[in-house]
């Protein structure tokens, strides 16, 4: 372990953690071996992250019973029969109540062994060791656990809070650039949706994130961090404030279903469905086109996509909208904004509008 770590917390009483973000930390027990509270740990990564760091966080565990499951990597692993092999991997190994799953990997691992522990005996304790940037600055934070269906993502989850957050910056340096760019979607949304002198900071920092600069890396991922965290502590279950974090996301996750899972990565979708937010609002008359467009050229700065592919069913993308979670009694209700750093959620917003933004 090299430099500073730094330290957030999401205060939620007896279930509040800590968040460490920092150099070396997954070879750094001291700083989450704590977290831990059995002897019972299964170690749960994919097949791309476990061959380069599993043998090291596995080595940090001395005294208890350890077993891995090592699972496909990607979206399309992010099922019911995934979440069915943890149980039994579980099962195997004589996991009780205080058990503990350590998720090692993106985004598709989090949500998978944190959906696994919140089911396993109604609940064990789970640590986020995330590998990607969208997983540290997103996913990984919060307590949002789920496997996907067909008809849509995320539709089958719990909310279950991790013991603690291990975010070890080094994983980065393995990290694809594709992937890196995806991640860059989620961290410009919180500018977007809240942070207009974030946005700011991102449209003169954002190459330096991208050239994987340690001090932007760090603190683009702690700001991050931070506003989530004090988000998730006013609205844990997502009945109100936190539902401005899936600003671009309603639009995302179905594009992402219509178009295969997989095929369009996470982030990139995001980054289409923030767009097509933008554009709506400016649309409806609730923003500046010249905000829109402001979005639109941080995100081309990323080399990440801004308009729906050629040759998507629009129709079946808003299909795959109504089942989205925020909509009550059938009505449509999405993440719109008032320009950079404001966002809110608006009801009734009518169909005709949303197929001409597709």
């Amino acid at each position: 372990m090299s430099g500073a770590v730094r330290e957030i917390r999401v205060e939620l009483g007896a279930r509040s953690y800590p968040i460490r973000i920092g150099a070396g930390l997954l070879g750094a027990a001291a700083l989450w071996h704590a977290a831990i509270p059995g002897r019972h740990v299964l170690l749960v990564s994919n097949d791309v992250v476990a061959p380069l760091y599993l043998e090291r966080v596995r080595a940090q565990l001395r005294d208890v019973v350890i077993s891995t499951l090592v699972l496909p990597d990607g979206e399309a692993h992010k099922t019911l029969d995934s979440a069915a092999r943890v149980f039994a991997a579980l099962a195997a190994l004589g996991a009780s109540r205080d058990a503990c799953i350590v998720a090692l990997g993106g985004g598709v691992i989090g949500d998978l062994a944190g959906f696994a522990a919140a089911c396993w005996m109604r609940g064990i304790a789970f640590v986020q060791m995330p590998t990607t940037l969208l997983a540290m600055v997103d996913s990984s934070v919060g307590g949002k656990t789920a496997v996907d269906l067909p008809q849509g993502k995320n539709l089958v989850g719990a909310f279950h809070q991790p013991r603690a957050v291990v975010i070890d910056t080094d994983t980065l340096a393995t990290l694809p650039d594709r992937e890196l760019r995806a991640g860059m979607a989620e961290v410009i949304k919180y500018g977007a949706l809240g942070d207009a002198s974030f946005f700011a900071w991102l449209e003169r920092h954002a190459r330096d994130v991208l050239a994987r600069d340690a001090g932007a890396l760090a603190e683009a991922i702690a700001h991050c961090c931070a506003q989530k965290a004090a988000i998730v502590t006013r609205d844990e279950t997502e009945n109100g404030e936190r539902a401005l974090l899936n600003f671009g996301h309603t639009f995302g996750h179905a594009l992402e279903t219509v178009s295969g899972y997989g095929t369009l990565l996470h982030g990139e979708a995001v980054a289409i469905g923030m767009c097509l937010a933008a554009r709506l609002s400016t649309q409806l008359g609730r923003a500046a086109g010249a905000d829109a467009e402001r979005l639109q050229r941080l995100l081309e700065t990323c080399a990440l996509p801004v308009a729906v592919p050629a040759g998507t069913d629009t129709g079946a993308v808003l299909a795959t909208m109504r089942l989205d979670k925020k909509n009550l009694s059938g009505r449509l209700r999405l993440i719109l904004w008032r320009g950079v750093g404001s966002a809110d959620l608006v009801d009734n917003i009518p169909e005709s509008a949303i197929r001409a933004v597709l």
